[in-house]
């Protein structure tokens, strides 16, 4: 039976079927889900897709948290369903406090869109299981808001609990995706909740699936066939 992947639209998402196509690619069934549906269609796993909802009004992601969709992702993901925020996803996240900290304006206050150099952190997440510990990968990173903020206490918690998913690679050239783009604290690029199955980055893994478009690599594939091999041996 295909896994079923569903992939929300707000108002305001810009990479919803990016994330499809990506889905569709990896062997999964992509489902279109509206920000004001409640219903979940029965899909196996939900993924919050990049932009820009409600235009960033108040906060990114601020507003979306209220969507009605949202009540039954938050309801699902503490029950164990994997979710993945891409961005504004991950911005939603936060907010919705399936997921610690929060994001601000990026610290030199422009936006940035490049390809941007990672190093994995947790290999053992839902959405990470295809990828190794240490690896390290090119993803695009675009984003107005990337910086990811905790206090120290939560900062240490995540370190000491293994919650640091991906980190942006420092040192080199800063033009070939080396470096901090945004300003976010401990070079973190990307979370996973306590269980694993909730994981929020800012960088586009769904952007780095073909080698003929986008980024012209396949980096971010991985992101996909691992919630896929999950829900096959789940």
């Amino acid at each position: 039976m295909t896994a079923r992947i569903g992939v929300v639209t707000f108002p305001g998402s810009l990479d919803d079927r990016d994330t499809q196509r990506a889905i569709r690619l990896a062997g999964a069934e992509p489902v279109a889900l509206w920000h004001k549906d409640k219903d979940l269609k029965q899909v196996d796993a939900v993924v919050l897709p990049g932009g820009f909802s409600y235009g960033d009004y108040l906060r990114a992601g601020a507003i979306s948290r209220f969507s009605p969709v949202m009540a039954t992702v938050i309801e699902q993901a503490k029950s164990g369903m994997p979710v993945l925020g891409i961005c504004n996803g991950f911005q939603i996240l936060t907010e919705a406090h399936l997921l610690p900290g929060g994001m601000l304006g990026n610290d030199h206050l422009h936006f940035i869109c490049r390809d941007q150099k990672l190093k994995v952190e947790n290999a053992d997440t839902a959405w990470t299981v295809d990828y190794e510990s240490g690896q390290e990968i090119h993803i695009p990173l675009k984003n107005m808001d990337g910086r990811y903020v905790a206090d120290e206490r939560t900062l240490d918690m995540l370190e000491a609990e293994g919650r640091v998913v991906f980190r942006y690679v420092v040192g080199g050239e800063f033009a070939d995706g080396f470096g901090n783009p945004n300003g976010s604290l401990r070079d973190i690029a990307g979370i996973t909740n306590e269980a694993g199955n909730v994981v929020g980055l800012m960088p586009h893994p769904e952007h780095a699936v073909e080698p003929l478009v986008g980024s012209g690599r396949t980096d971010g594939l991985p992101f996909f066939t691992s919630i896929l091999k999950k829900l096959v041996n789940a």
